[in-house]
């Protein structure tokens, strides 16, 4: 990530366990017309086996006439699930799955093959399936139409499994789709080794054997360490890196491994400290970046295959004529370590290679200048990245951004629709490697709201999932606390693990609020089925009532006003209960009943260092703050809009009772008068306004 997100948090981890590997060979033939026949042979092997999941490979080789359009059907028989797939479309109708075929592997000629193969979830047992069906026949025996069995085996006879894979072993389909595939989900361990100068110096604990078990143990399939190298190595023209610093590293990387984690370790804070210096120093970069890719390739030469390098993390340059330069910039540099790392040999001969866009941004145009990059090299083992910080109004709450709105959504599908269609249909996997919202921090509570973040979360796993890419959360520390090795917030980490197998439904807001005084109304919420059908409502272990509590009529969710009122109880100011929306699959939806009266807010004197204004929040959260001139233009910074930053301009502390305005807005606020509006999530506006004269600013409600 770039200098000024450095300190700024994100997730993700890894798993990949030993597995059962079972082979199933089946003849199949039948008429196509009638002078051809068809037959086709199907090779299923379970490379990769843990708890709840597998990794599968099928390899379909055509018997009869040639095929231009496949699909292959068969029936799970322990109630498996496709969870992802590579290389095919696979959909399914209960235990029934289909594979289609994708674009550019339509044509099977006779004799030929093709493969694909996806990530699925087990429960209680992961039998192979009996049989298979190629664009609607049924696999029984050779092109003529006879069985073909074993020796001693009947033509009906089940296949039996082989002996189990190792735990180290990685996908055996040969393929960086199937490798890429087998790192979902992933997770960073973020602001540690990337940190300026050494592990702990942002504030994360050492990293131990406890925290990358634990994170295995949480689902992760993967884990991407980011490592600055800058403050550890030597001066040139050998640029050694430290043996202290490389020890370190490596064992981190082999405790990774011993867990059955894919790792990937990358160049990360150099790129803008040195790397970005490469447009006026192209042999003083050039050098240094082929020492450092040298002596790495060399210590991880014979390292598992599920070790990944990535060549630079957010490539960015200074002195350049505009991104057309960068884009050429970035692939001089990709190549150059494709080409360092690939003639070091061992396993780094075909050892997945992760190569990032210029600042791994998903435009459209940096992923065409990638493209350019995969085909010049047409190296078989290469994965794309790009990061995923969401929409940014919305990332870091400015611009009035405080909803996971349809501007969000667009961006979201937009950026994973792009990279779907510019990569992984063209069968080159891809990697979101960091993923979250740039401001979610447990250090900055309130910035991004909490139901809002939920929507997001679960659609990034949807969106994500359904186009066959892998992510990496971002985490520096902001959702699990690594001395404690617990999640801060359960309930995001749960929605992130749901996102990875299945959709959650999510509804309009999390939030009830009800007046601290007056009567009470009927509430209603709309509720985004995303596929499921809603179950009913339930507070603790009890159950409302449909009709009595609560109506639903499509996608409209009402609360009555005795329901609400019951709820409420004493209204005493903030959360007064919480219910919980059930759906026929993924996670509830939680629903908070809020009691509240309007904000007020006193007078207020301070400087431009800081503006303290009392005020009362009365079981009301801030959402957002405008600030105008006089004229109705937009004051302070980010003129562009009304809306300030949440946070960096203004900041509420709901214990002492004050929203602090904040030396950042007052940079750029004209002396005179300027009035704020406070937005709450009740829908509650206030008026404030304050007048600044040099370094003294006053304050009143209006």
């Amino acid at each position: 990530m770039d200098p000024q997100r450095s300190r700024r948090t994100r997730l993700r981890v890894g798993l990949v366990a030993g597995g059962v590997a079972a082979l199933l060979v089946a003849w199949a033939m039948a008429a196509v017309s009638a002078q051809a026949a068809a037959g086709c042979r199907v090779a299923y092997a379970v490379s990769a086996q843990w708890q709840g999941g597998f990794t599968a490979g099928v390899t379909v080789t055509n018997l009869g006439e040639p095929i231009n359009g496949w699909s292959l059907a068969w029936t799970f028989p322990s109630g498996q699930r496709v969870t992802q797939a590579w290389n095919a479309t696979v959909t399914s109708a209960g235990d029934r799955a289909t594979a289609t075929n994708a674009g550019y592997n339509a044509a099977i000629a006779t004799s030929a093959s093709v493969s694909f193969g996806f990530n699925g979830s087990w429960s209680g047992s992961n039998a192979t399936p009996a049989s298979f069906a190629l664009n609607g026949v049924t696999c029984t025996g050779n092109v003529d139409g006879t069985a073909s069995p074993s020796p001693g085996q009947s033509a009906s006879t089940s296949p039996s499994a082989s002996a189990s894979a190792s735990p180290s072993t990685p996908p055996q389909s040969g393929t960086a789709m199937a490798t890429v595939a087998a790192m979902q989900p992933g997770w960073n361990l973020g602001n540690t080794f990337d940190a300026i100068p050494d592990e702990t110096a942002w504030g994360n604990p050492l990293t131990t054997q406890t925290l990358l078990h634990h994170v295995r143990s949480q689902g992760y399939n993967s884990i991407r360490i980011p490592v600055t190298w800058s403050n550890h190595h030597g001066p040139a023209p050998d640029y050694a890196i430290d043996p202290a610093w490389l020890n370190r590293i490596r064992q981190v990387v082999d405790w990774s491994l011993a867990e059955g984690l894919y790792v990937m370790i990358n160049l990360h804070h150099d790129s803008w400290q040195w790397i970005n210096t490469y447009p006026g120093d192209r042999a003083g970069v050039l050098a240094r970046y082929d020492a450092l890719w040298t002596q790495l390739a060399a210590a991880f030469r014979d390292h598992s295959a599920r070790l990944v390098f990535e060549s630079i993390n957010e490539p960015q340059f200074t002195g350049t004529s505009g991104d057309a330069q960068g884009d050429q910039l970035v692939q001089e540099l990709n190549a150059d370590f494709v080409r360092l790392v690939r003639r070091s040999g061992g396993n780094n001969a075909t050892r997945l290679l992760v190569l990032p866009t210029l600042h791994t941004s998903g435009e459209q145009a940096r992923l065409d200048a990638l493209t350019a990059t995969f085909d010049q090299l047409r190296d078989p083992n290469l994965a794309a990245t790009v990061h995923f910080y969401g929409w940014w109004p919305f990332s870091v709450n400015i611009a009035g951004g405080t909803r996971y709105n349809a501007a969000v959504e667009q961006d979201l599908t937009g950026t994973f629709d792009r990279v779907r269609d510019t990569f992984v249909a063209r069968g080159i996997p891809v990697i979101i490697g960091e993923w979250a919202l740039l401001n979610w921090d447990h250090n900055r509570p309130g910035v991004i709201e909490r139901g809002e973040f939920l929507k997001f979360i679960e659609a990034v796993g949807y969106h994500a999932r359904t186009r066959n890419l892998t992510t990496m959360v971002w985490d520096a520390g902001q959702f699990l606390n690594r001395d404690e090795l617990r999640w801060r917030d359960p309930g995001v980490f749960a929605m992130m693990k749901t996102g990875w197998t299945t959709r959650s439904a999510t509804a309009s807001s999390d939030q009830v609020y009800v007046p601290r005084s007056g009567a009470i109304t009927s509430k209603t919420l709309t509720l985004n089925l995303n596929g499921t059908s809603f179950q009913g409502l339930r507070q603790g272990n009890t159950d409302l009532v449909n009709g009595t509590d609560y109506t639903v009529s499509g996608s409209t969710l009402t609360l009555t006003a005795a329901a609400v009122t019951r709820l409420a109880g004493n209204r005493a100011y903030g959360v007064n209960a919480t219910i919980e929306a059930r759906f026929s699959a993924g996670l509830p939806w939680s629903i908070s009943i809020i009691s509240f009266d309007p904000p007020t807010q006193g007078n207020a004197t301070g400087t431009t260092s800081a503006l303290a204004i009392p005020t009362q929040f009365r079981g009301d959260q801030l959402a957002t703050m405008e600030a105008r001139y006089a004229d109705g233009t937009p004051a302070g910074p980010a003129n562009w809009t009304s809306y300030k930053e949440f946070w960096t301009h203004f900041q509420p502390d709901y214990t002492a009772g004050t929203i602090t305005l904040k030396p950042e807005f007052f940079n750029e606020v004209n002396d005179g008068r300027v009035t704020l509006t406070f937005h709450f999530w009740s829908g509650t506006q206030i008026t404030y306004v304050i007048t600044k004269n040099g370094t003294s600013v006053t304050g009143s409600a209006s």
